[in-house]
């Protein structure tokens, strides 16, 4: 069985979304990095917006749902990191920086 790419893992989580700005959270930054491990398990690091964020179990709950989907993958684990600090400026995509006014 072949393992996806972080390609393909990238593309599933295009369409995860904030609810609360209704911006996917690849197009925020909000994805720090993707492990795929020989065995089938999938590491993702994310974080959130901010700390208190009342979306963020709903969140790495979607993140999960995604990438469980992609066919080599056998078990997924979302981390929760705060390192380095989320900041728009730096990891929002131009069209997010646009929207959000933060040039």
């Amino acid at each position: 069985m072949a393992l996806p790419t972080e390609e393909q893992i990238y593309e599933v989580l295009k369409p995860v979304q904030d609810p609360e700005i209704r911006i996917g959270i690849m197009d925020l930054g909000l994805i720090y990095d993707v492990l795929i491990e020989e065995e089938g398990k999938v590491v993702v690091k994310m974080t959130l917006t901010t700390p208190g964020c009342p979306y963020g179990e709903m969140l790495m709950t979607q993140v999960h749902q995604a990438v469980a989907q992609l066919e080599g993958v056998r078990e997924v684990e979302v981390k929760l990191v705060w390192a380095p600090p989320w900041d728009p400026r730096e990891m929002c995509s131009d069209e997010v920086k646009d929207r959000l006014g933060i040039w």
